[in-house]
Protein backbone atom coordinates (compact mmCIF):
# COMPACT_ATOMS: atom_id res chain seq x y z
CA UNK A 1 0.00 0.00 0.00
CA UNK A 2 2.81 2.38 0.85
CA UNK A 3 4.36 1.63 -2.52
CA UNK A 4 1.19 2.92 -4.20
CA UNK A 5 1.65 6.26 -2.45
CA UNK A 6 5.35 6.40 -3.33
CA UNK A 7 4.54 5.69 -6.98
CA UNK A 8 2.26 8.74 -7.06
CA UNK A 9 4.60 11.18 -5.32
CA UNK A 10 7.59 10.12 -7.44
CA UNK A 11 5.88 11.27 -10.65
CA UNK A 12 7.00 14.66 -11.99
CA UNK A 13 3.42 15.30 -13.17
CA UNK A 14 0.26 13.83 -11.69
CA UNK A 15 -3.41 13.72 -12.64
CA UNK A 16 -5.73 14.39 -9.74
CA UNK A 17 -9.44 14.78 -9.13
CA UNK A 18 -11.08 17.29 -6.80
CA UNK A 19 -14.64 16.64 -5.60
CA UNK A 20 -16.82 19.20 -3.86
CA UNK A 21 -20.44 19.30 -2.71
CA UNK A 22 -21.30 22.60 -1.06
CA UNK A 23 -23.91 23.93 1.33
CA UNK A 24 -26.39 24.50 -1.50
CA UNK A 25 -26.41 20.73 -2.25
CA UNK A 26 -27.25 21.44 -5.89
CA UNK A 27 -24.64 19.16 -7.47
CA UNK A 28 -21.32 17.37 -7.19
CA UNK A 29 -18.48 19.43 -8.67
CA UNK A 30 -15.71 17.30 -10.20
CA UNK A 31 -12.49 18.84 -11.50
CA UNK A 32 -9.63 16.95 -13.15
CA UNK A 33 -6.22 18.61 -13.12
CA UNK A 34 -2.63 17.85 -14.01
CA UNK A 35 -0.26 19.16 -11.36
CA UNK A 36 3.48 19.57 -11.03
CA UNK A 37 5.47 20.23 -7.87
CA UNK A 38 4.15 21.27 -4.47
CA UNK A 39 4.29 24.27 -2.17
CA UNK A 40 5.59 27.48 -3.75
CA UNK A 41 6.69 25.48 -6.82
CA UNK A 42 3.21 24.14 -7.53
CA UNK A 43 1.63 24.61 -10.95
CA UNK A 44 -1.45 23.05 -12.49
CA UNK A 45 -3.65 22.85 -15.56
CA UNK A 46 -7.37 22.10 -15.52
CA UNK A 47 -8.16 19.17 -17.81
CA UNK A 48 -11.90 18.82 -17.27
CA UNK A 49 -14.75 19.98 -15.08
CA UNK A 50 -18.42 19.20 -14.71
CA UNK A 51 -21.20 19.39 -12.15
CA UNK A 52 -23.23 16.22 -11.76
CA UNK A 53 -26.75 16.82 -10.47
CA UNK A 54 -27.75 15.36 -7.13
CA UNK A 55 -31.06 13.49 -7.52
CA UNK A 56 -33.91 15.31 -5.77
CA UNK A 57 -34.80 12.37 -3.52
CA UNK A 58 -31.20 12.17 -2.32
CA UNK A 59 -31.07 15.95 -1.89
CA UNK A 60 -34.10 15.71 0.40
CA UNK A 61 -32.37 13.00 2.44
CA UNK A 62 -29.33 15.24 2.89
CA UNK A 63 -31.42 18.20 4.00
CA UNK A 64 -33.15 16.07 6.62
CA UNK A 65 -29.76 15.23 8.11
CA UNK A 66 -28.99 18.95 8.41
CA UNK A 67 -31.84 19.25 10.89
CA UNK A 68 -31.15 17.79 14.37
CA UNK A 69 -34.90 17.28 14.83
CA UNK A 70 -35.06 14.99 11.77
CA UNK A 71 -31.60 13.45 11.66
CA UNK A 72 -31.08 9.84 12.74
CA UNK A 73 -27.97 7.72 13.17
CA UNK A 74 -29.15 4.92 10.86
CA UNK A 75 -30.01 7.31 8.02
CA UNK A 76 -26.71 9.19 8.52
CA UNK A 77 -24.76 5.93 8.48
CA UNK A 78 -26.42 4.87 5.24
CA UNK A 79 -26.11 8.32 3.65
CA UNK A 80 -22.33 8.32 4.21
CA UNK A 81 -21.96 5.36 1.84
CA UNK A 82 -24.70 6.52 -0.54
CA UNK A 83 -22.86 9.80 -1.05
CA UNK A 84 -19.53 7.99 -1.38
CA UNK A 85 -21.02 6.02 -4.27
CA UNK A 86 -22.53 9.17 -5.80
CA UNK A 87 -19.14 10.94 -5.66
CA UNK A 88 -17.39 7.93 -7.20
CA UNK A 89 -19.90 7.60 -10.05
CA UNK A 90 -19.80 11.35 -10.70
CA UNK A 91 -16.00 11.28 -10.86
CA UNK A 92 -16.01 8.26 -13.17
CA UNK A 93 -18.47 9.99 -15.49
CA UNK A 94 -16.30 13.11 -15.76
CA UNK A 95 -13.19 10.99 -16.33
CA UNK A 96 -14.84 9.05 -19.14
CA UNK A 97 -16.30 12.17 -20.76
CA UNK A 98 -12.82 13.70 -20.73
CA UNK A 99 -11.46 10.78 -22.72
CA UNK A 100 -9.37 9.53 -19.80
CA UNK A 101 -9.14 6.11 -18.19
CA UNK A 102 -9.73 5.29 -14.53
CA UNK A 103 -6.10 4.13 -14.26
CA UNK A 104 -4.91 7.56 -15.43
CA UNK A 105 -6.01 9.08 -12.11
CA UNK A 106 -3.18 9.29 -9.58
CA UNK A 107 -5.08 10.69 -6.59
CA UNK A 108 -8.38 12.18 -5.43
CA UNK A 109 -9.18 15.00 -3.00
CA UNK A 110 -12.76 14.85 -1.74
CA UNK A 111 -14.17 17.54 0.52
CA UNK A 112 -17.34 15.55 1.19
CA UNK A 113 -20.74 16.93 2.14
CA UNK A 114 -20.84 19.01 5.31
CA UNK A 115 -23.65 17.76 7.53
CA UNK A 116 -22.97 19.87 10.61
CA UNK A 117 -20.35 22.40 11.63
CA UNK A 118 -19.80 23.69 15.16
CA UNK A 119 -16.93 26.19 14.86
CA UNK A 120 -16.82 27.07 18.58
CA UNK A 121 -17.78 25.28 21.79
CA UNK A 122 -21.45 25.53 22.70
CA UNK A 123 -21.11 24.69 26.37
CA UNK A 124 -24.69 25.69 27.16
CA UNK A 125 -25.81 22.83 24.90
CA UNK A 126 -23.04 20.42 25.88
CA UNK A 127 -21.45 20.62 22.43
CA UNK A 128 -17.73 20.95 21.66
CA UNK A 129 -16.30 22.53 18.51
CA UNK A 130 -16.44 19.92 15.78
CA UNK A 131 -17.40 19.26 12.19
CA UNK A 132 -18.80 16.40 10.12
CA UNK A 133 -18.38 15.80 6.41
CA UNK A 134 -19.65 12.56 4.87
CA UNK A 135 -19.19 10.71 1.57
CA UNK A 136 -17.16 7.61 2.37
CA UNK A 137 -13.65 7.92 0.91
CA UNK A 138 -13.16 4.15 0.87
CA UNK A 139 -15.80 3.85 -1.84
CA UNK A 140 -13.79 6.25 -4.01
CA UNK A 141 -10.52 4.46 -3.24
CA UNK A 142 -12.03 1.11 -4.15
CA UNK A 143 -13.47 2.29 -7.46
CA UNK A 144 -10.37 4.21 -8.59
CA UNK A 145 -7.67 2.14 -6.86
CA UNK A 146 -5.72 5.27 -5.99
CA UNK A 147 -4.99 7.30 -2.84
CA UNK A 148 -7.87 9.47 -1.62
CA UNK A 149 -7.46 12.43 0.72
CA UNK A 150 -10.67 13.41 2.52
CA UNK A 151 -12.03 14.95 5.73
CA UNK A 152 -9.77 17.99 5.41
CA UNK A 153 -11.28 20.14 8.16
CA UNK A 154 -10.81 18.02 11.27
CA UNK A 155 -7.02 18.28 11.62
CA UNK A 156 -7.22 22.06 11.61
CA UNK A 157 -9.88 21.91 14.33
CA UNK A 158 -7.76 19.52 16.35
CA UNK A 159 -5.12 22.23 16.65
CA UNK A 160 -7.59 24.92 17.69
CA UNK A 161 -8.86 26.18 14.34
CA UNK A 162 -12.41 26.41 13.06
CA UNK A 163 -11.74 24.04 10.15
CA UNK A 164 -12.72 26.75 7.69
CA UNK A 165 -11.98 28.34 5.35
CA UNK A 166 -9.43 26.04 3.73
CA UNK A 167 -9.22 27.41 0.17
CA UNK A 168 -7.03 30.42 1.22
CA UNK A 169 -3.89 28.26 1.05
CA UNK A 170 -4.53 27.70 -2.66
CA UNK A 171 -5.61 31.32 -3.17
CA UNK A 172 -2.25 32.52 -1.86
CA UNK A 173 -0.32 30.22 -4.17
CA UNK A 174 -2.27 31.21 -7.28
CA UNK A 175 -3.41 34.83 -6.88
CA UNK A 176 -0.93 36.76 -4.71
CA UNK A 177 0.12 40.15 -6.12
CA UNK A 178 2.87 42.65 -5.42
CA UNK A 179 0.90 45.66 -6.64
CA UNK A 180 -2.66 45.44 -5.30
CA UNK A 181 -4.74 44.20 -2.39
CA UNK A 182 -6.94 41.39 -3.66
CA UNK A 183 -10.09 39.98 -2.09
CA UNK A 184 -11.20 36.61 -3.44
CA UNK A 185 -14.86 36.23 -2.54
CA UNK A 186 -16.50 32.87 -3.02
CA UNK A 187 -20.29 33.08 -3.04
CA UNK A 188 -21.64 29.58 -2.64
CA UNK A 189 -24.27 28.78 -0.04
CA UNK A 190 -22.11 30.73 2.40
CA UNK A 191 -19.90 33.67 1.43
CA UNK A 192 -16.21 33.51 2.30
CA UNK A 193 -13.31 35.80 1.50
CA UNK A 194 -9.57 35.37 1.18
CA UNK A 195 -7.67 38.63 1.57
CA UNK A 196 -4.24 38.85 -0.03
CA UNK A 197 -2.41 42.06 0.96
CA UNK A 198 -0.06 43.22 -1.77
CA UNK A 199 3.43 41.79 -1.40
CA UNK A 200 2.28 39.61 1.49
CA UNK A 201 3.39 36.14 2.55
CA UNK A 202 1.17 33.24 3.61
CA UNK A 203 1.26 34.50 7.19
CA UNK A 204 -0.31 37.79 6.05
CA UNK A 205 -3.34 36.12 4.48
CA UNK A 206 -6.70 36.73 6.13
CA UNK A 207 -9.80 34.65 5.45
CA UNK A 208 -13.20 34.17 7.01
CA UNK A 209 -16.86 33.60 6.24
CA UNK A 210 -18.54 36.92 5.44
CA UNK A 211 -22.01 35.48 6.08
CA UNK A 212 -24.75 34.13 3.81
CA UNK A 213 -23.96 33.74 0.14
CA UNK A 214 -26.65 32.21 -2.06
CA UNK A 215 -28.23 30.29 0.81
CA UNK A 216 -30.95 32.76 1.78
CA UNK A 217 -31.63 33.83 -1.82
CA UNK A 218 -32.00 30.22 -2.96
CA UNK A 219 -34.23 29.17 -0.07
CA UNK A 220 -36.39 32.27 -0.48
CA UNK A 221 -36.86 31.41 -4.17
CA UNK A 222 -37.73 27.84 -3.22
CA UNK A 223 -40.35 29.04 -0.72
CA UNK A 224 -41.86 31.73 -2.93
CA UNK A 225 -42.28 29.38 -5.93
CA UNK A 226 -43.40 26.35 -3.90
CA UNK A 227 -40.29 24.48 -5.01
CA UNK A 228 -40.69 25.12 -8.73
CA UNK A 229 -37.43 27.09 -8.83
CA UNK A 230 -34.41 26.53 -6.59
CA UNK A 231 -32.59 29.79 -7.40
CA UNK A 232 -33.17 33.22 -8.93
CA UNK A 233 -31.61 32.76 -12.37
CA UNK A 234 -29.16 35.61 -13.03
CA UNK A 235 -30.92 37.60 -10.29
CA UNK A 236 -33.77 38.34 -12.70
CA UNK A 237 -36.54 38.39 -10.08
CA UNK A 238 -34.46 40.48 -7.66
CA UNK A 239 -33.80 42.98 -10.44
CA UNK A 240 -37.54 43.73 -10.66
CA UNK A 241 -38.00 44.34 -6.94
CA UNK A 242 -37.57 47.20 -4.49
CA UNK A 243 -35.27 46.78 -1.49
CA UNK A 244 -36.95 47.17 1.90
CA UNK A 245 -34.43 49.31 3.78
CA UNK A 246 -35.98 48.74 7.23
CA UNK A 247 -35.71 44.96 6.98
CA UNK A 248 -32.26 45.25 5.45
CA UNK A 249 -31.11 47.30 8.43
CA UNK A 250 -32.52 44.70 10.84
CA UNK A 251 -30.72 41.94 8.98
CA UNK A 252 -27.43 43.81 9.11
CA UNK A 253 -27.76 43.98 12.92
CA UNK A 254 -27.28 40.20 13.15
CA UNK A 255 -24.60 39.50 15.79
CA UNK A 256 -22.51 37.34 13.43
CA UNK A 257 -21.24 40.40 11.62
CA UNK A 258 -19.62 41.91 14.71
CA UNK A 259 -17.83 38.69 15.73
CA UNK A 260 -14.08 39.01 15.45
CA UNK A 261 -12.14 37.11 12.80
CA UNK A 262 -11.26 34.40 12.01
CA UNK A 263 -14.81 33.09 12.03
CA UNK A 264 -17.03 30.71 10.09
CA UNK A 265 -20.71 30.02 9.79
CA UNK A 266 -23.13 27.80 7.92
CA UNK A 267 -26.61 26.45 7.48
CA UNK A 268 -27.01 26.22 11.25
CA UNK A 269 -27.25 30.03 11.40
CA UNK A 270 -28.55 31.19 8.00
CA UNK A 271 -30.35 28.11 6.70
CA UNK A 272 -33.94 27.11 6.01
CA UNK A 273 -35.35 27.96 9.45
CA UNK A 274 -33.84 31.47 9.35
CA UNK A 275 -35.10 32.06 5.81
CA UNK A 276 -38.61 30.70 6.40
CA UNK A 277 -39.09 33.04 9.33
CA UNK A 278 -37.70 35.97 7.35
CA UNK A 279 -39.86 35.32 4.27
CA UNK A 280 -43.01 34.91 6.35
CA UNK A 281 -42.32 38.23 8.05
CA UNK A 282 -41.76 40.03 4.75
CA UNK A 283 -44.89 38.51 3.22
CA UNK A 284 -46.79 39.68 6.28
CA UNK A 285 -45.60 43.21 5.58
CA UNK A 286 -47.03 43.00 2.07
CA UNK A 287 -43.74 42.67 0.16
CA UNK A 288 -43.91 41.06 -3.27
CA UNK A 289 -41.75 38.10 -4.24
CA UNK A 290 -39.61 40.47 -6.28
CA UNK A 291 -39.15 42.81 -3.31
CA UNK A 292 -38.18 39.90 -1.06
CA UNK A 293 -35.57 38.65 -3.54
CA UNK A 294 -34.20 42.17 -4.03
CA UNK A 295 -33.87 42.64 -0.26
CA UNK A 296 -32.12 39.33 0.48
CA UNK A 297 -29.84 39.74 -2.54
CA UNK A 298 -28.77 43.16 -1.31
CA UNK A 299 -28.31 41.63 2.13
CA UNK A 300 -25.69 39.22 0.76
CA UNK A 301 -23.93 42.06 -1.12
CA UNK A 302 -23.99 44.39 1.85
CA UNK A 303 -22.61 41.77 4.25
CA UNK A 304 -19.59 41.37 1.98
CA UNK A 305 -18.95 45.12 1.77
CA UNK A 306 -19.57 45.53 5.50
CA UNK A 307 -17.14 42.76 6.47
CA UNK A 308 -14.45 44.18 4.19
CA UNK A 309 -14.80 47.55 5.90
CA UNK A 310 -14.68 46.06 9.38
CA UNK A 311 -11.86 43.57 9.05
CA UNK A 312 -9.62 44.15 6.01
CA UNK A 313 -7.14 46.75 7.24
CA UNK A 314 -5.53 47.76 3.95
CA UNK A 315 -8.71 48.07 1.92
CA UNK A 316 -9.51 46.23 -1.30
CA UNK A 317 -8.35 47.22 -4.76
CA UNK A 318 -9.83 44.30 -6.68
CA UNK A 319 -12.64 41.94 -5.71
CA UNK A 320 -12.66 38.63 -7.58
CA UNK A 321 -15.95 36.74 -7.26
CA UNK A 322 -16.35 32.98 -7.69
CA UNK A 323 -19.04 30.41 -6.97
CA UNK A 324 -22.64 30.47 -8.12
CA UNK A 325 -22.97 34.09 -7.06
CA UNK A 326 -20.63 35.09 -9.88
CA UNK A 327 -23.49 34.34 -12.30
CA UNK A 328 -26.02 36.54 -10.50
CA UNK A 329 -25.91 39.84 -12.40
CA UNK A 330 -28.04 41.64 -9.81
CA UNK A 331 -25.77 40.58 -6.97
CA UNK A 332 -22.69 41.74 -8.90
CA UNK A 333 -24.39 45.06 -9.64
CA UNK A 334 -25.16 45.57 -5.95
CA UNK A 335 -21.52 44.85 -5.07
CA UNK A 336 -20.35 47.44 -7.60
CA UNK A 337 -22.80 50.00 -6.24
CA UNK A 338 -21.88 49.50 -2.59
CA UNK A 339 -18.17 48.73 -2.79
CA UNK A 340 -15.21 51.00 -3.45
CA UNK A 341 -13.27 48.48 -5.53
CA UNK A 342 -13.09 46.91 -8.98
CA UNK A 343 -15.31 43.84 -9.30
CA UNK A 344 -14.16 40.93 -11.47
CA UNK A 345 -15.06 37.27 -11.77
CA UNK A 346 -12.78 34.25 -12.03
CA UNK A 347 -13.55 34.16 -15.75
CA UNK A 348 -12.07 37.63 -16.14
CA UNK A 349 -8.77 36.15 -14.91
CA UNK A 350 -8.94 33.07 -17.11
CA UNK A 351 -10.25 30.71 -14.42
CA UNK A 352 -13.66 29.16 -13.74
CA UNK A 353 -16.04 30.35 -11.02
CA UNK A 354 -17.74 26.96 -11.04
CA UNK A 355 -14.64 24.80 -10.71
CA UNK A 356 -12.59 26.87 -8.26
CA UNK A 357 -13.37 24.94 -5.08
CA UNK A 358 -13.17 21.50 -6.68
CA UNK A 359 -9.77 22.43 -8.14
CA UNK A 360 -8.71 23.74 -4.72
CA UNK A 361 -9.40 20.41 -3.02
CA UNK A 362 -7.44 18.56 -5.69
CA UNK A 363 -4.52 20.90 -5.00
CA UNK A 364 -4.93 20.58 -1.22
CA UNK A 365 -4.82 16.80 -1.65
CA UNK A 366 -1.63 17.12 -3.69
CA UNK A 367 -0.03 19.05 -0.83
CA UNK A 368 -1.21 16.52 1.73
CA UNK A 369 0.34 13.65 -0.23
CA UNK A 370 3.69 15.47 -0.13
CA UNK A 371 3.37 16.24 3.58
CA UNK A 372 3.18 20.00 3.00
CA UNK A 373 1.27 21.91 5.73
CA UNK A 374 -1.73 23.37 3.92
CA UNK A 375 -3.90 25.31 6.32
CA UNK A 376 -3.52 29.04 7.02
CA UNK A 377 -3.72 29.67 10.78
CA UNK A 378 -4.52 33.37 10.29
CA UNK A 379 -7.60 32.22 8.35
CA UNK A 380 -8.84 29.40 10.57
CA UNK A 381 -7.53 30.39 14.00
CA UNK A 382 -5.40 27.24 14.29
CA UNK A 383 -2.42 27.27 16.62
CA UNK A 384 -0.06 26.09 13.89
CA UNK A 385 0.21 24.87 10.32
CA UNK A 386 -0.66 21.20 9.85
CA UNK A 387 -1.10 18.72 7.01
CA UNK A 388 -4.82 18.44 6.33
CA UNK A 389 -6.89 15.38 5.52
CA UNK A 390 -7.16 11.66 6.08
CA UNK A 391 -5.50 9.32 3.63
CA UNK A 392 -7.26 6.23 2.28
CA UNK A 393 -5.07 3.95 0.16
Amino acid sequence: MLQKLLNVTSKPERIGIGIMSGTSVDGVDVAIISVKGSGEELSYQQLAFDTVDIPQDLRKKIFKQFNPAESSVDKLCSLNFELGKLFALAARSVVENAGLRMEDIDFIGSHGQTIYHIPVDQSDMGLVKSTMQIGEASVLAEMFQCPVVSDFRVRDMATGGEGAPLVPYVDHLLFRSDIENIALQNIGGIGNVTYLPKGGSASDVMAFDTGPGNMIMDEAMNILTDGRFLFDNNGEMAAKGTINEDILKELMDHPYFTLSVPKSTGRELFGAAFTRKLVDRMLGKGLSSEDILATVTMFTALTIVDQFGRFLPGGVDTLVVSGGGAYNATLLRYLKEKGDFTVKTQEDLGFSSDSKEAVAFALLANESLFGVPNNIPTATGAAKQVVLGKLTI
